[in-house]
């Protein structure tokens, strides 16, 4: 059995604006002004940050999707992804979920949420974004916090260095100077570290970002507990 989360494809996630909280290592007091998830799939975090009076969007190429796809595939895939979890359950932190039925469930509340807002017509044209990294279709200066979850490094055998590059300086063109970008986790899914970290924290250095890394509340992943900030 192989000893690592094995993936093909880009997957759908579901996850809670909770976990985002954890996971980003936000407070409160940050979460202000316009806040964009990028790569936020059927995750319910911009739906939990507008019903707590937070100015919240999210971008995705699945949000291109007819309602009904995105929804049964993101069903899906929390029952694959399950699935695989149970079987490499003895890796994983269950710190904060518990357990793999605990974890699951999480994810199935999410996706509800997600699909009530994400259903409301006038939402998701306002919220909802359908867009790919390395080119969003958003003005630049627009966000005060920008977000990147699971996404990015997990998936560094499908991306080159390259492509992470100018994703990143992308996230960071669409955000406010005096605002942040926050990318979680810095490792792949061989739950290996970012092989090409040192080259780019130079080129976001280049291009007048300040970077560093945050300690996640949630290192549910093994090793994950290093996200990456860049301040502008």
């Amino acid at each position: 059995m192989s000893q690592h989360y094995e993936q093909v494809g880009v997957a759908v996630t579901c996850r809670s604006f909770e976990e985002y909280v954890r996971m980003f290592d936000l407070r409160e007091q940050r979460l202000e002004g316009r806040i964009l998830d990028i790569a936020g799939g059927a995750s319910s975090f911009t739906a939990d940050a507008v019903a707590g009076g937070l100015d919240a969007y999210a971008a995705d190429p699945r949000y291109a999707l007819d309602y009904e796809v995105l929804i049964r595939e993101a069903t899906e895939e929390i029952a694959v992804s399950a699935a695989k979890i149970a079987k490499l359950a003895d890796k994983f932190d269950f710190s904060y979920y518990g357990s793999v039925d605990n974890h699951r469930a999480n994810r199935e509340a999410s996706l509800l949420r997600f699909e009530a807002h994400f259903g409301q017509p006038e939402e998701r044209a306002k919220r909802y974004t359908a867009a790919s990294l390395p080119h969003l279709p958003l003005e630049s200066d627009s966000f005060d916090i920008v977000l990147c979850s699971h996404f990015l490094f997990l998936y560094e055998d499908q991306f080159d260095y390259s492509f992470h590059r100018d994703a990143i300086l992308e996230m960071m063109r669409v955000c406010k100077p005096g605002g942040t970008v926050r990318i979680y986790p810095v490792m792949s899914l061989r739950w290996t570290p970012y092989a090409h970290m040192d080259e780019l924290l130079e080129a976001i250095r280049g291009a007048g970002g300040s970077p560093g890394f945050f300690t996640s509340k949630l290192p549910f992943i093994p090793g994950s507990e290093l996200g990456l900030f860049v301040n502008l």
